[in-house]
């Protein structure tokens, strides 16, 4: 087990490493952290050498400008000048918690990013100011719309914060696919296969390989196949994808630079680099403040009371499990498969910064 306040400080000297300010490392390290904590180990501390990898294929600007493109009262569209999103995404959520202070909500757009990590970290920024956080991000074309057997989207993900008053605040962060796709990365170091519904191979056929990707085949939309409701699933990661690079300047669709580095992107572009979209609404530009979290409280507790189903031990709100596995973790530490630990040491050793064994 690895405490996190260790893979926090060996991340951010990893980033430094490579040429980024003392601030930004910090906020870079807090980002993947955040993953681990919560249990989604496949954007945690298990990314740190893609970013890294992405830097020396002069993929990433490890030192980014990040500047305002263009802005109203309201909304904001900037550039990340090629950084890490673990960077972009939270200076662009601050410029929107800003704007939502003045006039009641913010919006900002990114283009030129780069991936950026769990989307619940930048939507929680904004539960401390009472307000609702806001975040989404297209993603590496790995996902074939519904009936295609084409790779033109991302997993997409989409999260919002909501804060309560006594109760703990709800989060939603989701891919919009049938599942992220870094588990898919976690059963391959496992050597694993996966359940039916995540993927399909090249001809469109369902299959349990895990490394179907490497393959030609693609992940499916949220619901897997039309039946269940893969067609919901696709609108989801189209609107996302929409908003985060089409309305902002960025990559889109087939175009989206990919986040592993062996892989390069198309020569064709239709935009710059990875594209976000975060927002911040002030919870008393709508109702009190202190009205609404009392309502919060109620709703969640109400949820909280429903009747579990047969073999289950309770109902869970949104965040639940993220906040359990936190507390145990900040506890007892945080486990890391051996592949990982290893990817780690290799990444030390080439900039002279020892990572111990447990």
């Amino acid at each position: 087990m690895y405490s996190a306040s260790y893979l926090e400080k060996f991340i951010k000297e990893i980033f430094t490493s490579i040429g980024t300010s003392e601030n930004d490392a910090i906020q870079a390290a807090k980002v993947l952290i955040s993953a681990d904590l919560r249990g989604v180990d496949s954007h945690g501390v298990a990314r740190l050498s893609g970013y890294v990898r992405l830097w020396e294929k002069q993929r990433l600007n490890s030192n980014p400008k990040i500047k305002i493109i263009h802005e109203t009262p309201s909304t904001a569209v900037i550039d990340g000048d090629l950084g890490a999103g673990l960077i972009v995404a939270p200076f662009a959520m601050k410029i929107a918690i800003e704007k939502a202070k003045n006039v009641g909500s913010g919006w900002v757009a990114i283009r030129n990013s780069n991936h950026f990590g769990i989307a619940g970290y930048h939507s929680m920024l904004a539960l401390e100011h009472d307000m609702i956080g806001f975040s989404m991000t297209n993603a590496s074309p790995l996902v074939a719309p519904t009936f295609s057997t084409s790779k033109f989207l991302g997993t997409n993900p989409i999260s919002i914060a909501i804060p309560a008053g006594k109760q703990p605040p709800v989060v939603i962060d989701m891919a919009t696919t049938s599942v992220a796709n870094g588990k898919l990365e976690v059963l391959q170091r496992k050597n694993m296969s996966m359940p039916e519904g995540w993927a399909q191979d090249s001809d469109g056929n369902p299959t349990t390989d895990a490394a179907i990707l490497k393959k030609g085949g693609a992940m499916l939309p949220l619901g897997s196949d039309r039946i269940h409701g893969s067609h919901k699933g696709y609108c989801l990661s189209s609107w996302v994808d929409i908003f985060s690079a089409v309305l902002s300047g960025a990559n889109y669709g087939p175009w989206v630079p990919p986040f592993v580095a062996y892989i390069d992107p198309i020569k064709e572009s239709v935009g710059d680099g990875i594209g976000h979209f975060v927002g911040a609404w002030r919870v008393d530009a709508f109702r009190k403040t202190d009205e609404f979290k009392s309502h919060m409280d109620n709703w969640i507790e109400k949820f909280r009371s429903a009747t579990p189903a047969k073999g289950e031990e309770k109902v869970l709100i949104p965040g639940d499990p993220e906040r359990e596995i936190t507390k145990e973790r900040l506890k007892n530490g945080i486990n890391l498969l051996p592949a990982v630990v290893a990817d780690l040491k290799e990444l030390g050793k080439k900039y002279n910064i020892i990572f111990s064994d447990n």
